[in-house]
């Protein structure tokens, strides 16, 4: 038979379980500005019927429902668009690393303007026409070492400006070593608290979003996996379990070690430490990892596990390691930076030599022969050492006639040609120039096209590079936020879906409250006023 109390019990659950749906509803409120909040909501679940099925049970027509409970509070999430938006997010951080990479060496090289290299040299082959046609005017000769002067100061100028870019990118590679370090420290932290809790049959929603946060902030620094590992105990089937963070490709295959075992960043609750190999850098805050990179880097290592550069995942780790420089399976070293520095290098020590030789060729207003132009042409850092000659501070030392004779100024002309000279010519062959001077070289670091046909091609190259770069970063932007819109569409807190809500749960609990006043009204009906009949 049923209890008298039947009807009262069931109003009761029914106030409580959506007094618990309200209680929800005004969190999603709370929480509709913070940032990663993902709304939850009250999983209603119908309590067991009565009777249940037994040999001992009443007869009654059939069960009879009991009420209702809240039988979990979940957060709504779609992982598949977590997934998404950290492969855009991921693809976005290597291109905006990139493209700002590429932005400042543009700004550093500034072509095509009045003040670039390129025009810097024109000016110094115009001077040296102009003094072609007056070959003993002191005026012209004056103008000649000022603009030779002022394309050594150019080549110091790019070479220092480029240099120190490369050095704040090594600066930057050893704060986000720091951030990806901080992050995996974090999640793991996470991870620990989740991992009381989730056995103990609870749901720690505002942990997974501050965890789910986490990753995704990770995802645009390196390129990760997750992977989901229960935790055991009596945690509810729609527990998440902690996070094990891998490394994997751009292909999205992970990254094995020598054993072929996945690279973690996070596994369980331990974090393996994210450094840069020994010898890279300096430890900059004293424990023990060398953060700052102050050479071309070799490999990482994540966990006392070593990772070539070309496996490495993107992220904008990868953008920042392409900018500063890295040395590839060869020995090699590749890179923007690095790639430049050492152009402009080639650059000035080609032109530097070419020029002392032809200019050695000549003679002076006073006889002169064999009088370098240039000094300090090294093989390396050329652009950074070379110099104007302290002998051409004697303005009679340039060489400008081929023969000594007043009104020669044809070997100006050989000087003012050097720019179009074809550098095959020069180490496969012999140029001649006016009056049958001859040049040849054989050990210059460029061998094909101009100097000037070079240098052109690396600023097309520089600009190419850079409108991919911008173009791509700005594709990959559009895609994250059209993830990130989807994602929102189903996880953020709507204010009008939440004011609904509670318009819902509150006349369910006004009506489940006046179900336990009829119930009252009957029970009263029954204990109060029967037995007076005939009163």
């Amino acid at each position: 038979m049923r209890s008298t109390f039947h009807g009262l019990e069931v109003a009761k659950r029914g106030m409580f379980t959506q007094q618990s749906a309200l209680y929800v509803t005004g969190h999603n409120i709370a929480n509709a500005n913070t940032p990663g909040y993902s709304r939850q909501r009250v999983n209603f679940v119908q309590t067991e019927p009565y009777p249940p099925a037994s040999m001992n049970r009443p007869q009654i027509p059939g069960q009879m429902g009991t009420g209702v409970q809240a039988g979990s509070i979940e957060r709504v999430r779609e992982s598949f668009l977590d997934i998404q938006y950290r492969g855009e997010n991921n693809k976005l951080g290597y291109w905006e690393a990139r493209a700002d990479a590429l932005k400042k060496m543009e700004d550093i090289m500034n072509e095509p303007s009045d003040s670039g290299l390129a025009k810097t040299m024109d000016q110094f082959w115009q001077s040296l026409q102009d003094l072609s046609v007056n070959p003993e005017n002191e005026g012209a000769r004056s103008v000649v070492r000022q603009r030779g002067l002022a394309v050594v100061e150019t080549f110091h100028y790019l070479h220092d400006s480029l240099s120190q870019i490369k050095k704040d990118l090594g600066h930057e590679i050893g704060v986000t070593i720091t951030e990806i370090n901080s992050l995996a420290k974090q999640i793991s932290q996470i991870n620990q608290q989740i991992s009381e809790v989730e056995p103990n049959g609870y749901l720690p929603n505002d942990l997974y979003d501050e965890r789910d946060r986490l990753v995704d902030e990770l995802s645009k620094l390196v390129n990760v996996q997750v992977e989901k590992v229960s935790s055991g105990g009596n945690a509810l089937k729609i527990a998440e379990g902690t996070y094990n963070i891998y490394l994997v490709d751009s292909n999205g295959n992970p990254i094995l070690d020598s054993n072929n075992q996945k690279i973690y960043l996070v596994q369980g609750n331990n974090t393996n430490a994210f450094s840069l190999p020994n010898g890279i850098g300096s430890d900059i805050d004293g424990d023990g990892v060398k953060e700052t990179p102050t050479s071309d880097i070799g490999n990482v290592q994540i966990g006392g596990v070593s990772i070539s550069i070309t496996s490495f995942p993107s992220g904008k780790l990868l953008g920042l390691i392409e900018s500063f420089g890295y040395k590839d399976a060869s020995g090699n070293v590749k890179g923007i930076y690095p790639e430049m520095i050492n152009n402009l290098d080639n650059l000035a020590y080609t032109f530097g030599t070419i020029f002392n030789e032809v200019h050695k060729k000549g003679k002076g207003v006073d006889g002169s022969t064999n009088v370098n132009f240039f000094v300090g042409l090294t093989a390396t850092d050329a652009a950074k050492n070379i110099n104007l000659s302290p002998v051409i501070d004697d303005l009679s030392k340039i060489a400008a006639s081929t023969d000594g004779k007043p009104g020669n100024g044809n070997n100006a002309l050989n000087l003012a040609s050097v720019g179009q000279i074809l550098l095959s010519s020069l180490s496969s062959g012999a140029v001649t120039l006016l009056d049958n001077i001859t040049v040849n070289l054989s050990t210059l670091p460029l061998t094909s096209g101009t100097i000037k046909s070079n240098y052109e091609g690396w600023i097309g190259k520089l600009g190419v590079d850079g409108q991919q770069a911008e173009r791509m970063k700005n594709n990959s932007e559009v895609l994250r936020q059209s993830v990130e819109e989807r994602r929102q569409s189903v996880s953020s807190v709507s204010l009008d879906e939440e004011m609904t809500n509670m318009i819902k749960f509150q006349h369910a609990y006004n009506a489940a409250a006046r179900q336990i006043t009829a119930i009252d009204e009957m029970l009263d009906k029954i204990i109060n006023g029967m037995g007076i009949v005939g009163r």
